[in-house]
C-alpha cells in the first residue's frame, strides 16, 4: 500500500479566532457565536451540498495546521497533570493530525456555510462534511473512560476562591474598554479548578511564590494563599523586540500591547 495519500482542502474556516487560547476545547453552544466555512470555488462544491439544509448539524473534517509534530503521550487540559496516550485523548498532536467537529448548521449560503460555535482556528483547512444523524452519531449511554473521571471531579464545586487585585481590575477594564480583550471568564474558570503549574494550560512558576496564566497574548499573574488565588496584575506576552520587529508575523494584540507598555512599563517585561 502507497504510504503517502493526497487529500484536498474544500474550503476554510473563518472563525475570528487567531489565537488557540480563543478556541475553547469543545464548542461551547451557551456562547452566541457565528463562524463560517468557506469553499472553494467551483460548481462541484456547490452541488454537493445539495440537501444539507435540512439537518440542524454537520460533521467537519479538518487538519490541525498549525501542528508539526506528534506525541505518543499528551498532557490533557483538563484534569490532573497526568500523560495519557494520545489515542485516548483529542490532542492536535497526532500522527496524522485530524479533527473532528459537530456543529450548528445556521444557513447555507453561496459559497460559503454559516455555522454556530466552534472550536476551530481562523483559517482551518476542511476536508470533508458529513451530515450528523442523531439515531447513529449519539450514544449518550456510553462510558468514557478518565473523561468520566474527570467529568465527575469538574461537577463538584470548584476547589478555589479567585479575587482580582486593584492593579489587575485596571488592567482588564482597560483591555476590555480600550480593546474589547476579556479573558476574565476563561481565567476564573481554569484557576478555580486547579491553579497548580501545567504545561498544557500554559501555568508556569514565576520568582518567588508568583505564577503566571497564558491567556492568548497575555500573562495574567498570581499568587496562591491556601483556598485563595488573586490575580495581582496582567502583562504583555511579546517580548518588545518582537513587537517593535517590522519583519516579524502579525502578532495578536500587537498594538494593544504596545499601548500597554507606554501606560505600564513597570508591568511590561
Amino acid at each position: 500500500m502507497d504510504s503517502g495519500l493526497n487529500i484536498t482542502p474544500i474550503g476554510f474556516i473563518r472563525s475570528g479566532k487567531p489565537l488557540k487560547f480563543d478556541a475553547r476545547h469543545q464548542p461551547d453552544e451557551k456562547q452566541a457565536e457565528t463562524n463560517v466555512l468557506e469553499m472553494l470555488p467551483g460548481d462541484k462544491y456547490q452541488k454537493a451540498l445539495k440537501d444539507l439544509a435540512g439537518f440542524d448539524r454537520i460533521w467537519l473534517l479538518w487538519w490541525f495546521h498549525r501542528n508539526k509534530d506528534w506525541r505518543p503521550e499528551v498532557l490533557p487540559p483538563r484534569g490532573p497533570s497526568k500523560r495519557r496516550g494520545v489515542f485516548a485523548t483529542r490532542s492536535p498532536h497526532r500522527p496524522n493530525p485530524l479533527g473532528i467537529t459537530p456543529v450548528q448548521l445556521i444557513e447555507i449560503k453561496k459559497g460559503k456555510l454559516i455555522l454556530g460555535p466552534c472550536d476551530l482556528v481562523d483559517g482551518t483547512p476542511v476536508f470533508d462534511i458529513k451530515p450528523y444523524i442523531p439515531a447513529y452519531d449519539s450514544f449518550p449511554d456510553a462510558k468514557a473512560g478518565w473523561i468520566d473521571e474527570v467529568d465527575a471531579a469538574l461537577g463538584a464545586p470548584p476547589a478555589f476562591t479567585v479575587t482580582f487585585a486593584p492593579q489587575a481590575t485596571e488592567h482588564m477594564a482597560w483591555l476590555k474598554q480600550a480593546w474589547s480583550i476579556d479573558f476574565e471568564g476563561r481565567l476564573l474558570e481554569m484557576l478555580s479548578r486547579d491553579p497548580s503549574p501545567h504545561r498544557t494550560r500554559r501555568i508556569r512558576s514565576r520568582r518567588g511564590d508568583l505564577f503566571d496564566i497564558g491567556c492568548g497574548a497575555w500573562y495574567a499573574v498570581f499568587e496562591v494563599k491556601a483556598a485563595t488565588v488573586q490575580v495581582l496584575y496582567l502583562k504583555p506576552a511579546f517580548p518588545l523586540k518582537f513587537l517593535a520587529d517590522p519583519a516579524r508575523p502579525v502578532i495578536p494584540d500587537k498594538d494593544a500591547q504596545l499601548a500597554f507598555r507606554a501606560l505600564w512599563p513597570q508591568f511590561a517585561d
